[in-house]
């Protein structure tokens, strides 16, 4: 019985770094689409979205079948329970990596000098992306720290992001809506970085048993 867990167990593992995969691809995707106005990996940006989801139902059906089947204690249960919140954040990552794709397409924005921020912004949540999962994998609490400490970065490029943009609008307003338009997919890239620290804090969960202020 316990070797037929261990192996769901490393499926769950497995379809995990799939997801977290998926949603890499998708904001690498739609930074590169911002950058060169590529309209076609926008669209793939945001068809990506599709494959996140529904990698998100067949991780959630997994987590629910090892709950109910299995029954597993302390930190089974809490490695399984905390892949059920994490696939969440995932899940509002693609919508969020779609979304920029969106206002790529419909403004029809091809990144310039001013967007330079924002690739680093797109550059450091990858990373915290990619790293929060290996995290949930290996079980690593250092790693998963690092992580959240790693959001004060996306949050001070943010603020490089606004600084920017209120010197192109200063050095002429009609520079105003590609402006917003560029803020908005910038704050796009610092809600991922959100998600990323919240999948961050529940791989500490799933180690300790603890939230991150507890620890």
């Amino acid at each position: 019985m316990r070797n037929k867990f261990d192996e769901q167990l490393e499926l769950l593992k497995k379809q995990m770094i799939q997801m977290g995969a998926l949603c890499e691809g998708a904001i690498a995707n739609a930074t590169k689409a911002l950058i060169d106005g590529d309209i076609e990996l926008a669209e793939k940006a945001i068809a990506a979205d599709g494959n996140i989801d529904q990698k998100e139902k067949e991780i959630e059906s997994l987590c629910l079948k090892l709950l109910l089947q299995q029954q597993p204690v302390a930190r089974d249960l809490r490695q399984i329970s905390s892949a059920l919140k994490m696939i969440t954040d995932m899940e509002r990552i693609g919508d969020q990596a779609a979304d920029i794709s969106e206002i790529t397409m419909l403004a029809n924005i091809k990144a310039a000098d001013n967007t330079n921020h924002i690739v680093d912004m797109a550059k450091a949540t990858i990373k915290m992306v990619t790293d929060s999962i290996d995290a949930y994998v290996r079980q690593d609490l250092g790693l998963a720290k690092a992580v959240i400490d790693y959001d004060d970065v996306v949050d001070n490029l943010f603020n490089d992001v606004k600084a920017d943009m209120i010197r192109l609008i200063n050095e002429d307003t009609n520079n105003g809506e590609f402006a917003i338009d560029l803020m908005m997919i910038a704050k796009y890239f610092e809600r991922i970085g959100d998600h990323a620290t919240n999948i961050a804090e529940w791989v500490v969960f799933s180690i300790t048993g603890k939230h991150i202020s507890e620890v």
